[in-house]
């Protein structure tokens, strides 16, 4: 790590991007990295293909993302940095439109991430697919640095990066440097999670509720109530006061059924269909998505595809024994279990 430090912080100007609909990790570790760098004298640029979600709206510093329109003053700004920066993806594709102008920076392209198998064009890359987070690699940059640096908006930013990634701290990825991390941020940056919890996951609009309502009702199981499935057709989008964006850790109910070891929510768009895979323990996903030109976290992976839904669902699930560990599990719940199961979950929320 100190030797990709030394190098990143060789040079004054930057241009910092992540991927395409960004989450918590993407944008807390671009503010944390953005800030970390100002802090050290350096002159900073954020571009991403697509705004930050209104959840993440709170955070210090996140006006100063920009969303990628392709004018010649941003193109000179990329231009102009010295070393290019992609935080938490590992491919050109997924930052969208922005990345045929990284792809001609002329600055040195660096890459900070913990997504396996990572393309091999960055002149040099911090990734480390064991990590919990791409916001645990920022820390370690820093405190290998001067983790005085750490102040109150730099310890929200990656405080909201870790526990994002980390599902509130319940994932496997999880160690116990995991939480010494976060109980440095606390202390540095003197944060009381409580509000932060909220601003991310307690200010839902009536719509997006309504949504989930009509979410849960097209659960389906399959492989003996090992897998299961979520559909959210583009009637279905359309006809509900939400956006996409609010349907972030809906495949989480999906999985929480007992018995379930993955789960994949499809998400129809008018351009085609995005996939979130989502499984438990030593059961992974990416190759199984990776298998439809998508791919990511082990428990936590995603693709797009351009295929009638319907097609699509029962080629996802016809795939899925090449690549899932099954057990004997046992039968699945019948409807009255799994309803009374998703009705138990929702109350809880």
């Amino acid at each position: 790590m100190q030797g990709f430090l030394d190098r990143l912080l060789a040079h004054e100007r930057y241009f910092i991007t992540t991927h395409l609909r960004p989450d918590g990790d993407a944008i807390g570790s671009q503010l944390a990295l953005a800030r970390f760098l100002t802090k050290l004298g350096k002159h900073v640029t954020l571009i991403n293909a697509d705004p930050p979600p209104d959840a993440l709206a709170w955070l210090p510093g996140v006006d100063a993302v920009e969303v990628f329109d392709g004018s010649i003053r941003q193109r000179e700004l990329i231009d102009a940095a010295d070393a290019v920066v992609i935080v938490d993806t590992n491919a050109l594709d997924r930052v969208g439109k922005v990345g045929a102008a990284v792809k001609a920076a002329r600055g040195t392209s660096y890459l900070i991430d913990h997504h396996t198998s990572p393309e091999a064009w960055f002149d040099a890359a911090l990734s480390v697919d064991t990590a919990s987070s791409t916001g645990e690699l920022v820390y370690g940059l820093i405190e290998a640095h001067d983790p005085g640096l750490i102040d109150t908006p730099l310890a929200e930013a990656l405080y909201t990066a870790i526990m994002t990634d980390t599902g509130s701290f319940r994932f496997a990825s999880v160690t116990p440097r995991v939480h010494r991390i976060v109980a440095d941020l606390l202390e540095r940056g003197k944060l009381s999670p409580a509000p932060i919890h909220v601003a991310l996951y307690d200010t839902r609009r009536l719509g997006a509720l309504r949504l989930l309502a009509r979410a849960l009702e097209t659960i389906t199981l399959a492989h003996e109530g090992q897998v299961a499935t979520m559909t959210l057709s583009l009637r279905l989008m359309r006809a509900s006061d939400a956006h996409s964006d609010e349907t972030e850790g809906f495949v989480n109910y999906a999985l929480s059924i007992g018995g379930v070891k993955a789960a994949v929510i499809f998400l129809e768009t008018a351009a085609g269909v995005k996939m979130s895979f989502r499984s438990k323990g030593d059961t992974y996903v990416h190759e199984w998505a990776r298998h439809f030109g998508g791919g990511g976290h082990r428990n936590a992976s995603g693709a797009f595809v351009t295929k009638p839904l319907e097609r699509l669902i029962h080629e996802v699930i016809d795939v899925a024994p090449r690549y899932l560990a099954f057990g004997g599990e046992g039968t699945p719940p019948d409807d009255a279990d799994l309803l009374a199961m998703l009705k138990q979950k929702f109350h809880a929320t």
